[in-house]
């Protein structure tokens, strides 16, 4: 386990390994944003139910149509109301969203209505079927639309709520479990001694966790021995449905988290193939899915949006999906080739991506100054106005 495992084959080795750990619960539609579907949707009623008008204007019988013939208008209709059959001959006074009246299959709108006395002339000719909404236009009846796994967005609750439904089921938060390590950490707030520097990623984590729509339900700090973080190790065991860790996980004769894992439970894979975040491990602690992140902050920060945000989906019940990329030339040159997938801070300016000046694992301010990562593969060189993958820091 010594050799680097390659960025897509960690990605696959994770996304494989997990499943889904939480139950299913009943909520009302209104409380349901952001929770995850734990079972398809099928349309119970067409929508809309009834082919109605998408303007104001008259309905008609296309057959019925003459050009200048003058109709006379036998029923007023709003949305709402339930309309009469269509005389023969006539034209019924229409409102944007009322249900057509039977034997009618056309809608005038109002400003082509030529009104004398008490009849209706038209002009210019209509088509039949003009500014008709027929039934089922948006969804049919029996149609699935909405899957398992899929994240209920505002736009959604106002599809499900057109088709009548009030009550959904949906999976229970992810319980999810941080643990930071190193005795040089110390909790904002307190002052600082030398050599000790404040803890970012339990902070970070936290965040990016709850982000993701997760419970974040424990979050501990442990100090640099072994009986310290097997002892955190075991509190998260009996609280979390995952754990998340920062720091210990490289070789240093300080970093004890490996060690415990294999004491513990079942290593998967360690070190990868990417710039930054190498030192991450994968592993079980009697069946829960571990996930030890590099403690260089940068380093956090990318293993997460691309290991523990895709860890986190599969075992929240969620659709496991990658996030989009979107080609970009690039500013600049790099002329020496790397042996790993790096994933470069950069900003988009004139169409091109340009590289932070500052790319050290252990810097944040160069993904709170930047829009998202450039992907340069390993073994690639970099060549302006060439186009490489660029991932939106919002896309994750």
């Amino acid at each position: 386990m010594s050799s680097l495992l390659a960025f897509e084959e960690a990605l696959t080795a994770i996304e494989q390994a997990a499943s889904v750990r939480v139950k299913t619960e009943t909520l009302p539609l209104t409380k349901s944003l952001g929770r995850i579907l734990a079972n398809n949707i099928v349309a119970p009623i067409n929508v809309p139910p009834q082919a109605n008008s998408a303007m104001d204007g008259y309905a008609i019988a296309y057959q019925d149509w003459q050009d200048g013939k003058a109709f006379t208008v036998s029923q007023r209709i709003a949305a709402g109301q339930a309309p009469t059959p269509l005389q023969t001959g006539t034209c019924a006074r229409i409102f944007t969203g009322a249900i057509l009246p039977a034997g009618a299959d056309t809608i005038i709108m109002q400003e082509n209505a030529q009104i004398e006395a008490e009849q209706v002339c038209f002009h210019p000719s209509p088509q039949q079927s003009d500014n008709v909404r027929p039934s089922g236009q948006d969804m049919k009846q029996g149609q699935t639309i909405a899957f398992a796994g899929q994240k209920l967005s505002a736009m959604q609750i106002g599809l499900l709520a057109s088709l009548g439904i009030t009550q959904i089921t949906v999976f229970t938060p992810l319980k999810v479990g941080i643990l930071t390590t190193g005795d040089e950490l110390i909790p904002a707030g307190s002052s600082l001694k030398s050599g000790q520097i404040y803890n970012s990623n339990g902070p970070m984590l936290a965040a990016l966790v709850s982000e993701a729509g997760h419970k974040v339900t424990c979050s501990l700090h442990a100090a640099d021995t072994p009986e310290a973080t097997e002892q955190a190790l075991q509190q998260l065991i009996k609280e979390c449905d995952v754990i998340l860790s920062s720091g210990g996980v490289s070789v240093g004769e300080e970093d004890h988290v490996k060690g415990v894992l294999e004491k513990l439970g079942t290593l998967h894979l360690w070190k990868i193939a990417i710039k930054p975040g190498k030192p991450l491990v994968h592993a079980s602690l009697e069946g829960i899915p571990f996930l030890g992140l590099p403690g260089n902050p940068s380093s956090t920060l990318v293993t997460f949006h691309w290991f523990a945000r895709l860890l986190l989906s599969v075992c929240a019940g969620a659709q496991a999906t990658r996030p989009e990329a979107y080609k970009i030339k690039a500013g600049f040159n790099r002329h020496r080739a790397i042996q790993r997938d790096e994933f470069l801070r950069v900003t988009i300016r004139q169409g091109k991506a340009h590289p932070h000046a500052q790319q050290s694992s252990g810097a944040l301010l160069a993904a709170c100054e930047s829009q998202g990562y450039l992907h340069i593969r390993a073994q690639e060189l970099v060549k302006e106005d060439q186009e490489y993958d660029f991932y939106p820091f919002h896309s994750f």
